[in-house]
């Protein structure tokens, strides 16, 4: 049973599918999640993607370099959550290139974790704050964390966010979600839905 949270959270809800059309299931299952926090009275911001145009990173110096205003209206809406939510689909085992150039550019030093030289050891930035990372694939979700282990979920929830000191980090891997029955589809949905409430 899914407790729903008192406290009013602030929600940064991240769609990572580079297709952004609503009937994605990336989409609709970021649309439940954010419809039920939000009627549960929690606040949510909402990121698509894949309307933005943000480049790959190519150097060193780009990555430690100030980042353009577009990403440092992304950064500051990061900081201002307590929860982060990030849905993506699986594409040849990693997320896709979209959504990793959107990491990339936004989760630099100085945001994540502090630049070398500013702290001893790995100092993650984003403390205080939790996660839900959702993954979906054309493969089962036990086949994916059994066989694959999960390395295309694990590169975000633990590789980005958990070294940057969000906890707890949660993790849900669904598929197969090329075609899914109608009834799986609702449950999907139903469960987000679950989860925005309970802002977890």
């Amino acid at each position: 049973m899914t407790t729903i949270r008192t406290d009013r959270r602030r929600i940064l809800l991240i769609n990572g599918h580079p297709d952004p059309h609503p009937d994605r299931l990336c989409s609709a299952l970021a649309t439940a999640y954010g419809e039920g926090a939000e009627a549960a009275g929690h606040t949510v911001r909402r990121i698509e993607v894949g309307g933005l145009s943000l480049a790959p990173i190519t150097s060193q110096a780009a990555f430690m370099s100030a980042p353009d205003p577009e990403v440092a209206e992304i950064q500051a809406a990061v900081r201002e959550a307590d929860h982060l939510v990030m849905i993506y689909p699986l594409w040849l085992g990693a997320p896709p290139a979209v959504f990793k150039a959107f990491l990339e550019q936004v989760f630099r030093y100085g945001l994540a974790l502090a630049a070398p030289g500013e702290a001893k050891g790995v100092k993650g930035l984003l403390g205080g704050r939790s996660a839900r990372v959702v993954v979906t694939m054309g493969m089962p979700g036990f086949i994916f964390r059994l066989v694959f282990f999960a390395h295309g979920l694990k590169c975000v929830s633990r590789g980005l966010l958990w070294i940057s000191g969000v906890r707890p980090v949660r993790e849900m891997a669904l598929g197969p979600a090329e075609s899914p029955s109608p009834a799986q589809r609702l449950r999907w949905i139903a469960r987000m839905r679950r989860l925005g409430a309970a802002a977890i």
